[in-house]
């Protein structure tokens, strides 16, 4: 999604990508994107820095796809909580989100991109009863 890392993103934006669902993995220093349709298809996948600028790059790259209505963050009272006060302040709802179990993480490998998309069918699914 930004110079910060590898991005991946869908060619083109699609009819259902109007409203998009923002994941975010969270870590000291660097925060995982992933912007997902309200399908729970895949966007793209970014690295942020967790800072002001960083906050604003996420939101406003995840804002390119769609209209972002709800965030899966996970960390919500630690490393994510300046996202989680910056994403509450633009107006978008967030899902706390529980880290992934660590044993199952080692017996299956570890991706920060991989981590975000499964942690949204919380969201994905209040989005989708929004819409009906």
């Amino acid at each position: 999604m930004t110079a910060h890392g590898p991005a991946r993103q869908a060619p083109r934006k699609t009819a259902h990508a109007t409203n998009v669902v923002l994941g975010v993995d969270t870590h000291k220093d660097v925060h995982v994107a992933t912007v997902l349709t309200t399908l729970g298809a895949l966007l793209a996948t970014g690295s942020f820095p967790t800072t002001q600028a960083g906050y604003v790059d996420l939101l406003a790259r995840a804002r390119s796809f769609g209209t972002v209505r709800q965030a899966g963050v996970e960390g919500t009272g630690s490393y994510g909580a300046s996202l989680c006060r910056y994403l509450l302040a633009e107006g978008v709802q967030v899902i706390e989100v529980n880290r992934p179990d660590r044993a199952a993480r080692r017996q299956h490998g570890k991706s920060d991109a991989g981590e975000t998309h499964p942690a949204l069918p919380a969201a994905t699914q209040r989005t989708g009863q929004d819409q009906a």
